[in-house]
């Protein structure tokens, strides 16, 4: 191993004093491949470059330090079964936690500590492997040694070694084991002889969400911790001018007003307290020049600019000369309103600032960000800011946030207070003042030939840009953020094709946007899958055997939608009043193809049964996939069916889940989901489950009304 991948003894001891433990197994980011371990008793202080620790205590436990954060997702149980797998431990002695805020935490897609883009299980998947069969070598080798035979004598079984009547668990050989060399190489076992991976598994954090132990942000208490709401500029990009702290401060419970950068922050005893404080407070507002904002106004800008050549995302061949000389073409235009993230757990960072610390708690996806922005503010270094991550309830993106609104906010009123302070937003707070998913409009004009099958293809898309102004603004090549047409310029629908055009406008209205569940592609899978229905009905053919055609080259599309088909009984009579519609689509390494089946109901659109179907490549938990499948398709229902964030004069007119509705559990269809059994490179599954979902629920309409619906939320024309 090279210098860079293998501590020092002295290394090694600061850094395992983060986890301490019988038998500490840490492996490194660079690359990705190659691990550095070491096995020392723990000592005091802290540094080292591990991404991950897998420690054995002499009480047999084994514990789990996760770089990435659990938000409902299942990494808390997807990753320990990669450890598992190699390890051969007694998985009911399994403990996870998070790990601390630490550049050496670094994910190998980021290059910071995060969790996002479903890119936690494949990006983790040799590495954590690699973690647990060098641990069991090693455990082996102690056995080996202390049972007077040769270590291929010896074989483990749930978190025991064994050599003829001999017999030591983990625990009581991992002070031996952690004094051995470490093994350069451990061999993999075989997928043949996997025995966890690919079983249905339980999630390890369930016994506590059901008890009520689990702790999120919002459960952190300690003696003198104070409460703050923050009056915030009702349209973005307005400023205080002036404030009356005086009625805020009458209220009991309240203890001080400060002003702080995002506005005027009331602290108090409890939330009620700075609650009913803010409602009192006076504030006069610079509203700037965003104040005349309108959805309607708006849209049409963006449909008068999409008639303007924008950044080329995808040109071949000249789809615009064939448009002009094609017999039969279809043109079509479709619009996505914002929407608004909307976790269950509101927004919530406490914070505790020292002389020489600053101590967060916060349920965030960017633990890095979050650091380097409470050092900043406080003047302190990062590696002086702890950040404690408790279960994130909910995220959707909404706790990756590049600009750090929540952390920076609270470690504003922190040190404006001078007091240990957790600020809390209602959801109203970020319902009318947080982030939203972009509003798209797009426009599309494809010709077909005469077998009815499309010849060229021009698409133009109008939306701002999530990337730009962030870290991740380096993604933007040539004008084109390629979130926003991801799903588009990479379609197998259009990629095949000798002529086709895709142009990108990203304009920037003042709006703050940011990515939200399965990004782009939660706008595009919609307009792509419902355009290929639309080019089927024009073509005279079945939109299941249209697909079929179109993707011949494509075999994992294909896979999942022919398994979703039969599975639903595609083709098979319904009950009177109810309709199919398909879609497929492929976004984060995964192919989800879904099927749902809908009727309308007081004329409203009623789902009742998805089936389901994903290519996720190697399925390490499948009842975890199962799960993100049902939570994608209810998400994405929630925006389908509902889901509108709306401006007038400046403001948000939603507030909360009355107006800003989720799915509801009397309108969750039945979910049927099928994992296709596959070999390739894992891809991912928190956010493949949405973006079908809205074109199969759209298509079925138009089978069962005749409407093409092409803006969402989803609204039948009235009789």
């Amino acid at each position: 191993m090279n210098a860079e991948n293998n501590p020092s003894r002295r290394q090694f001891l600061k850094a395992s004093a983060l986890v301490g433990g019988g038998l500490v197994v840490a492996f490194v980011v660079p690359g990705g491949k190659r691990l550095a371990f070491a096995q020392e008793a723990p000592a005091a202080a802290a540094t080292l470059t591990p991404n991950a620790f897998l420690r054995i205590g002499a009480d047999d436990s084994v514990s789990v330090l996760l770089a990435h954060s659990e938000m409902g997702q299942g990494i808390w149980t997807t990753l320990p079964m990669l450890i598992a797998e190699e390890l051969d431990a007694d998985w009911s002695k399994f403990r996870v936690e998070h790990a601390p805020a630490a550049p050496v935490y670094a994910s190998t897609v980021f290059g910071m500590q995060g969790t996002g883009g479903s890119t936690t299980t494949w990006s983790e998947f040799d590495r954590y492997r690699q973690v647990g069969a060098t641990a069991r070598a090693m455990l082996v080798q102690a056995a080996a040694a202390r049972f007077g035979v040769e270590a291929s004598a010896c074989r483990t079984e749930n978190g025991a070694v064994i050599a003829g009547s001999q017999r030591a668990t983990y625990g009581e050989l991992a002070d031996d084991a952690g004094k051995l060399p470490v093994p350069a190489n451990v061999a993999l076992k075989a997928p043949a002889d996997w025995k966890v991976i690919g079983k249905p598994t339980r999630r390890l954090d369930t016994p506590e969400k059901i008890n009520g132990s689990a702790k999120f942000g919002m459960d952190v208490q300690f003696e003198g911790l104070k409460t703050a709401v923050v009056a915030r500029a009702p349209v973005f990009g307005a400023k205080v001018k002036s404030f009356d702290a005086a009625p805020a401060l009458a209220v009991p419970g309240v203890r001080k007003v400060v002003q702080v950068p995002s506005g005027v922050a009331v602290v108090a005893d409890h939330f009620w307290a700075a609650k009913k404080g803010r409602d009192a407070l006076s504030v006069d507002w610079d509203l700037g020049p965003n104040a005349g904002l309108d959805s309607a106004a708006l849209l049409a800008s963006y449909r008068e600019l999409a008639k303007a050549d924008g950044a080329s995302a995808a040109r071949k061949g000249d789809a615009r000369a064939k448009l002009a000389t094609a017999t039969k073409a279809i043109e079509a235009e479709y619009h996505l309103p914002y929407l608004a993230h909307a976790p269950m757990e509101p927004l919530n960072c406490t914070v505790r600032i020292g002389a020489d610390q600053c101590e967060l708690w916060v349920g965030t996806q960017f633990q890095t960000i979050e650091q380097r922005a409470a050092a900043a503010i406080t003047g302190l270094k990062p590696e002086q800011v702890q950040v404690h991550t408790p279960f994130l309830g909910g995220g959707f993106g909404r706790r990756a946030t590049p600009g750090a609104d929540v952390v920076s906010e609270a470690v504003h009123v922190a040190k404006a207070a001078g007091l240990p302070v957790k600020t809390v937003w209602t959801r109203e707070d970020d319902t009318q003042g947080g982030y939203y998913r972009p509003m798209y409009f797009e426009r599309a004009r494809i010709a077909l030939g005469d077998d009815g099958l499309p010849v060229a293809w021009d698409h133009v898309l109008v939306g701002q840009s999530i990337m730009a102004g962030t870290p991740f603004a380096g993604t933007i090549k040539d004008g084109v953020d390629n979130s926003s047409v991801e799903g588009v310029a990479d379609s197998p629908y259009i990629t095949g094709l000798a002529d086709h055009r895709v142009d990108l406008h990203s304009p920037t209205p003042g709006v703050p946007v940011l990515w939200w569940r399965s990004v782009g592609h939660s706008q595009n899978a919609f307009v792509m899958e419902s355009l290929v229905d639309e080019l089927a009905h024009a073509a005279g053919k079945d939109p299941l055997d249209y697909r079929r055609t179109l993707l011949k080259d494509h075999p994992r599309h294909l896979g999942v939608l022919n398994l979703a088909a039969e599975k639903a009984g595609w083709g098979t009579p319904l009950p009177e009043g109810r309709r199919r519609g398909i879609a497929v689509h492929e976004s984060f390494g995964s192919y989800v193809a879904q099927v749902a089946e809908v009727s309308v109901e007081d004329g409203a659109v009623r789902v009742h049964k998805v089936t389901c179907a994903i290519d996720c490549g190697v399925a390490v938990n499948p009842l975890m996939i199962a799960a993100q499948m049902e939570s994608g398709i209810a998400f994405g229902l929630s925006a389908a069916l509902h889901g509108r964030i709306t401006f007038k004069d400046g403001r948000v007119q939603q507030s909360n889940y009355h107006d800003y509705p989720a799915l509801r559990l009397p309108e969750m269809p039945a979910v049927d989901t099928h994992v296709v059994a596959s070999s390739e490179k894992p891809g991912g599954v928190g956010e493949p489950g949405l973006p079908p979902i809205a074109p199969a629920v759209a298509n079925a309409v138009f089978a069962l009304t005749g409407q093409r619906l092409r803006t969402l939320p989803l609204a039948l024309a009235k009789a």
